[in-house]
C-alpha cells in the first residue's frame, strides 16, 4: 500500500515540475497597431483650464504644428495640446448600468435585480501634460473613445509623435539622466 501511494505522490510531483517550468514570452502582446486615423470622433470630458463644459467634437493631429487638437461640434477648435507637453498617456475604461439595465433594476418583480447585468464599456483617453501658457500648471484632460480598437491606435501614434516611453499601457516622458 505504502509503495502505490509513493509512486502515486512521485507521479503527482514530477508533473508538477513539469508545469511549473517558464514559458516563452508572448510575441504578439506587443506588436503595433495600426495607425490612427488623422481625426476622429470623441468627447471631451473635461480637464482642460478654461474648458469645463462636455462636449462632442472631433481630435485632430496636427503634424505641422506638433500638437492634439480637439475641435468642436462647430468644427472651431476649442484647444491644443503640444506633443513635447505631454507627460503621461493612457486608456481608461469604465463598466456602467446601462439605462435599460436601470429600468429593470427598479420594476418590483423577481429577477429586476438582473437589469444592473445590462451594462455598457465606456473607454478613454486620459492626457495628463504640462501646460506650456501657464507657468507650473499641470492637467490631465479625457477623452471619451468609441472602442477599443481606436483607443489603442491612438495611443500608440501619439506616443509615437510624441516621444513617449511605454510603461505597461501607459505611455510616458522619461526624466532626463542626471549627469554627474
Amino acid at each position: 500500500m505504502k509503495k502505490i501511494i509513493f509512486s502515486i505522490v512521485f507521479a503527482l510531483s514530477f508533473s508538477a515540475l513539469v508545469f511549473a517550468q517558464p514559458r516563452p514570452a508572448d510575441k504578439t502582446a506587443g506588436a503595433p497597431k495600426q495607425p490612427a486615423p488623422s481625426s476622429f470622433k470623441a468627447k471631451y470630458e473635461g480637464g482642460m483650464f478654461g474648458y469645463s463644459k462636455k462636449e462632442t467634437g472631433t481630435l485632430k493631429f496636427d503634424d505641422e504644428n506638433s500638437r492634439l487638437v480637439f475641435f468642436g461640434k462647430d468644427q472651431k477648435e476649442m484647444f491644443g495640446i503640444p506633443y513635447n507637453a505631454l507627460q503621461v498617456i493612457y486608456p481608461h475604461s469604465r463598466a456602467e448600468t446601462a439605462n435599460g439595465g436601470r429600468v429593470i433594476e427598479n420594476i418590483p418583480l423577481p429577477g429586476s435585480f438582473l437589469g444592473g447585468f445590462i451594462k455598457n464599456k465606456r473607454r478613454y483617453l486620459v492626457a495628463q501634460f504640462a501646460d506650456p501658457d501657464i507657468e507650473d500648471a499641470r492637467g490631465a484632460v479625457s477623452f471619451k473613445v468609441e472602442n477599443q480598437e481606436l483607443l489603442d491606435s491612438v495611443l500608440q501614434t501619439l506616443a509615437e509623435k510624441a516621444k513617449l516611453t511605454q510603461r505597461g499601457e501607459a505611455y510616458y516622458k522619461a526624466k532626463p539622466k542626471p549627469t554627474i
